[in-house]
């Protein structure tokens, strides 16, 4: 067993969570524009921090989303949920 890790009934402990994978590249994973909430892309902005797409993609914005198809799994996702305060109607994206 590693030093590093502590062993198993031992008592005490230190839980640490894992740092969230932040995107910087440009690979063929990334050659979509994802639906993420308005607030949090302001924040981003502002901020520099993450943000978490729909389809939980977790990256700094930092490009044109309109020169990139949308992402199929947020578009589906984004398709499933209730607009418009609980009725089944679809037709009123934004």
């Amino acid at each position: 067993m590693s030093t590093l890790e502590p062993e198993r009934g031992a008592g005490t402990g230190t839980l640490v969570e894992p740092t969230p994978q932040v995107s910087h590249g440009d690979g063929d994973h990334e050659r979509f524009a994802h639906y993420v909430q308005k607030d949090k892309i302001m924040e981003s902005a502002l901020s520099g921090s993450p943000v978490v797409a729909l389809c939980g993609k977790v990256w700094v914005p930092g490009r044109d989303p309109k020169k990139y198809p949308v992402c199929p799994m947020c578009k589906e996702i984004f398709e499933s949920m209730e607009i418009g305060g609980g009725d089944n109607d679809k037709g009123g994206k934004k």
